[in-house]
């Protein structure tokens, strides 16, 4: 009995000290990059988001230690019931099957881990889906096999971006299947509504770095919101299975200065400001309070315009006017 103990406690104590040793000696084995996968890397890639940094503690400090736990202590269970129950230590088995009270708490402390756990996981669903108001939007349309973008706020119409061929890529300097010849440009800081779409079959809009995974379904339209703390260029892909070239469809967003991005918007034919106020997206300020948005001068113009003619009522108190003069 006693060399049982011993020998849990050893076998155990050896696991424990050799997992925390590898868990804080992965940082030493790679040097994790921003905004894009590290060979070798273990764990996620470093937050460039307010998203991202929920989601790493939640993965870091709410998940990590729970799995740890839970499986520290199967294997320590399992340890002891091989070392404690086996024929040359126990040759008389116990003629029992059952137990009351391990069974409750093997049904309620997971229930309770559960339940622990959701409380986090709501909490970051919810920053998902509240999002702060936008200061641009772009819209993401998956294609077979390439992404399409359009900022409709700058007026700037869609364009197609796909993958850097193997050569370019490497004359660039860039990593190939994930470096894109036109990229989506947003300005640092800013909060950027992404509208996710699909024209033909459903794709995946994913960028680690941001913390960005929403479907792309055609004939559907989902939204989700990022604001990137630093500047720099930050890959991310296609993480839906979508046909034959799934593996070629990389997106890359290039976070840059508020003074870049106009000349951006600029060079690809976009303005920074509406032609005129109701021309800005979503109306004025008071057209958005009377719940009416777009040009109002416009509709009544063209309301009139469709309206047949219909003849005047006659006015009683006008003099009749005289009868025509018979025909000579």
């Amino acid at each position: 009995m006693r060399l049982g103990k011993r020998a849990l406690n050893g076998v155990t104590g050896g696991i424990a000290t050799a997992s925390l040793a590898a868990f804080f000696a992965a940082p030493a084995w790679a040097q994790d990059l921003m905004g894009q996968p590290t060979p070798g890397g273990i764990g996620l890639q470093p937050a460039a988001s307010p998203l991202k940094h929920q989601a790493h503690f939640f993965h870091d400090a709410i998940l990590m230690p729970i799995i740890v736990g839970i499986s520290l202590l199967v294997l320590g269970l399992l340890i002891w019931v091989v070392v404690r129950y086996n024929a040359k230590a126990n040759p008389t088995p116990a003629k029992w099957s059952h137990n009351t009270l391990v069974e409750i708490v093997w049904t309620v402390l997971p229930v309770m881990i559960l339940v622990g756990i959701s409380l986090f996981s709501f909490r970051l669903l919810f920053a998902y889906h509240d999002m702060p108001t936008p200061d641009l939007t772009v819209k993401a349309t998956g294609n077979q096999w390439n992404w399409a973008y359009e900022y409709p706020d700058q007026g700037v119409a869609e364009y197609i971006s796909n993958m850097l061929p193997e050569a370019e890529a490497q004359a660039q300097g860039v990593p190939y299947r994930l470096a894109v010849d036109e990229p989506i440009v947003v300005p640092v800081g800013q909060t950027v509504r992404v509208l996710v779409t699909a024209s033909d079959v459903i794709h995946a809009f994913a960028l680690p770095a941001f913390g960005l995974k929403t479907d792309a379904i055609p004939g559907r339209v989902n939204e989700t919101w990022f604001r990137a703390e630093r500047e720099g260029v930050f890959y991310g892909q296609c993480s839906e299975l979508c046909g034959v070239d799934h593996a070629f469809m990389p997106i890359q967003i290039n976070v840059v200065s508020e003074a870049e991005f106009a000349a951006w918007v600029a060079s690809k034919g976009g303005s920074m400001t509406p032609a005129s106020a109701e021309a800005a997206p979503g109306g004025t300020a008071a057209q958005a309070a009377a719940g009416t948005t777009g040009a109002p001068t416009a509709a009544p113009a063209a309301a009139d315009a469709a309206q047949p003619a219909v003849a005047e009522a006659p006015n009683p108190a006008a003099p009749a006017a005289p009868a025509a003069a018979p025909a000579q």
